[in-house]
């Protein structure tokens, strides 16, 4: 098994598939829902006329060996993105990112379920010694998801890269695979209680 093989991960409340062109029509609904891609300005959500593009990047990445991308389907219906991301296959390590999902997706237990699923894929199934997740300073939104996580703070990178035309400070926390045991039992719990 391959770290970059993008397999079909199921759980009750959602499903990740291999991102491909035949989710752009439902990806372009969800990016325009709330005026989500214009909203988010801190977060990777496509103009709605732009999600084709935004799909072929990704797979561009994925034949290149750097990202794996998923759709998020609820209900037969796309509603986001998300990938492994800065894979490191030797250690082998990898960043859980670009997620991103339709604003009648949020608060609804999906996050924590498509996050379940990728982290017992990168620890279980991939061996990974670390998982990471990184955000932009500004989305306080996707902070608090990660801490909830039980993921730890490892620092913010200053001035760290140009992101949509000003310097982004980008907040970096990890997993680090003992941790994973209690991650795990944190999200079943929380998913459970739903």
């Amino acid at each position: 098994m391959s770290i970059l093989d993008p397999v079909v991960m199921t759980h009750p409340l959602v499903t990740l598939e291999p991102l491909g062109h035949e989710h752009a029509p439902s990806l372009a609904d969800a990016a325009a829902e709330g005026d989500l891609w214009r909203r988010a300005w801190y977060t990777s959500v496509p103009e709605p006329g732009a999600v084709g593009e935004e799909i072929d990047r990704r797979l561009a990445l994925h034949r290149e060996g750097s990202m794996v991308p998923w759709a998020i389907v609820v209900g037969g219906r796309a509603v986001g993105m998300t990938t492994y991301m800065h894979i490191e296959a030797e250690t082998p390590r990898l960043e859980i990112g670009s997620t991103w999902m339709a604003v009648s997706a949020q608060g609804s237990g999906v996050n924590p379920a498509i996050k379940l699923m990728m982290l017992e894929r990168a620890f279980d199934e991939l061996g990974c010694v670390a998982v990471e997740l990184r955000t932009h300073w500004h989305n306080r939104q996707s902070r608090d998801a990660i801490e909830r996580l039980g993921a730890k703070l490892d620092g913010v990178l200053r001035s760290h890269q140009v992101y949509k035309g000003t310097l982004r400070d980008t907040v970096v926390y990890s997993i680090v695979a003992s941790e994973w045991p209690a991650v795990r039992r944190g999200l079943e719990a929380r998913l459970d209680a739903r």
